[in-house]
């Protein structure tokens, strides 16, 4: 009898490991060949390839709970700052966005939506299409709509994100350095801590950070693998968007994965643009040694080149008339965020001058020194920023006193790492503790309603990351 026993339960294991070798068997040759994750310090390393079916496919399935979690506060924080529910989303999405984006994204976000059904979550194309719109949609679209309808506008363009790019006489190398940091709430930002390595059919391999389930880097920080670095800053207290124009983040992969050049990221940016998530693009040319500020807006843009020199962004808008045209920005308040941490990009470049690269870039930008106040913050006018240490909000950004928003991670490239597709990120507050959710809303009671949305955010180390890591 023990035999038998024995003898079943072998068979037991060994059909079920036969089951698991077929799983696999059919999964490596069908739509996941190729497509691996794994989690590092706070970050996810997704490595999809393949047709956009395939990639949209693999990265469905594989942050599907991301994907599915990143929807789920999603809603409810829309809903409580912007007025407006996940249906009118969905459907602008629909309306007005997906006729504009290339059938190469349609078919990677429908690649998606598959992806996450094989995981059993529901969500369909028009979920995807309003997640990825989750910056033009709400702060561009939707107050340009309650203008045309007379309405009292209840969203305006924020500010996100603290960056430069040097090169020549500024680094220590003369080749480019590009630093980046990334501003948003801490609902979405504590989840946006993905990073990408997409080996497309066409055009270029790209390494980038992101959000599950978008499809464009969002806060804009990679290399492709013809030597074009990209980041950016947004344009704040922008007003403008064009309902006929191109979804912005479509044009945004566009631009990451097929861009030769500095003139091609410009030229495909600009084509159809909507003036959605309007920015100041820092961009690289790791082969020429180039660096360029694109600032695009909606009907003003422009363009400044160096082979010598930095470009910086904190939020401001650089050229004069469409500040004045396109902003409700004040140039002349100095203890503004943008304005502060402008000055403090301009006593780091004096200081750093030829001394720049990536571990003076990481230091940089993890800056809490307070411009104003003459001391070590972080709050809301330092380069890392921190609102939930400020009694001042950024009433500007529709962030209250104490918002629970500012830098939620930031990346270091510079030509070397870009030559091997490689970048230093760090996850978290790179100037201060872990973020404790639960902490906070004892403190701060009047942000409950975030209760459950919010997460506790680690302080995470610098990591590298490459192409093909395993």
């Amino acid at each position: 009898m023990k035999l038998k026993a024995i003898s079943v339960l072998v068979a037991v294991i060994l059909g079920a490991a036969c089951r698991l070798n077929s799983s696999s068997a059919e999964a490596s040759s069908g739509k996941l060949a190729g497509s691996y994750r794994f989690e590092r310090n706070g970050w996810i390393y997704l490595h999809v390839e393949g047709s956009p079916d395939r990639i949209g496919y693999q990265h469905g399935y594989h942050l599907s709970a991301e994907i599915a979690d990143l929807l789920r506060v999603l809603k409810p924080f829309l809903q409580q700052t912007t007025k407006r529910d996940w249906a009118f989303y969905r459907e602008a999405g629909e309306k007005v966005l997906w006729a504009t984006i290339d059938e190469e994204y349609q078919r990677e976000i429908n690649g998606i939506v598959e992806g996450l059904a094989a995981r059993g979550i529901k969500a369909d194309r028009w979920d995807i299409v309003a997640l990825n719109a989750l910056e033009e949609l709400p702060y561009y679209y939707l107050p340009m709509l309650e203008k045309q309808q007379g309405q009292p506008v209840s969203t305006h363009a924020p500010g996100n994100c603290s960056a430069f790019i040097a090169a020549g006489s500024y680094t220590k190398d003369h080749r480019i350095v590009m630093g980046h940091n990334n501003w948003t709430n801490y609902i979405t930002g504590s989840r946006w801590n993905v990073i990408f390595d997409i080996k497309p059919e066409r055009g270029y391999r790209i390494l980038m950070d992101g959000l599950p389930g978008v499809i464009a880097s969002d806060d804009d920080f990679g290399v492709n693998s013809n030597g074009i670095m990209i980041t950016e800053t947004t344009i704040t207290q922008f007003e403008g968007f064009d309902p006929h124009g191109k979804a912005e983040f479509a044009r945004a992969r566009k631009a990451m994965q097929y861009s030769r050049s500095i003139d091609d990221y410009i030229r495909i940016m600009l084509d159809g643009n909507n003036g959605g998530y309007a920015n100041d693009w820092l961009i690289g040319d790791n082969k020429t040694g180039e660096i360029a500020l694109f600032e695009l807006g909606l009907k003003e843009h422009s363009v400044r080149r160096s082979k010598d020199g930095y470009f910086a962004g904190s939020n401001f808008p650089v050229d004069p008339k469409l500040t004045k045209v396109e902003t409700t920005f004040d140039v002349t308040d100095k203890q503004n965020s943008p304005n502060a941490r402008r000055a403090r990009w301009e006593q780091l470049m004096a200081e750093y001058k030829g001394r720049i690269d990536a571990e003076v870039g990481k230091r940089m930008e993890s800056d809490g020194y307070d411009v104003i106040e003459k001391k070590e913050g972080p709050n809301e006018r330092t380069l890392c920023g921190c609102a939930d240490q400020s009694p001042r909000g950024i009433p500007e950004w529709d962030w209250g006193k104490f918002f629970p928003g500012g830098t939620v991670q930031a990346k270091v490239i510079d030509s070397t790492m870009a030559g091997k597709m490689q970048l230093w990120a760090a996850m978290g507050h790179p100037c201060r503790a872990d973020f404790i959710a639960e902490d906070f809303l004892k403190q701060h009671p009047d942000y409950g309603w975030m209760r459950g949305l919010l997460r506790d955010m680690k302080t995470q180390p610098w990591t590298q990351f490459s192409i093909g890591m395993k």
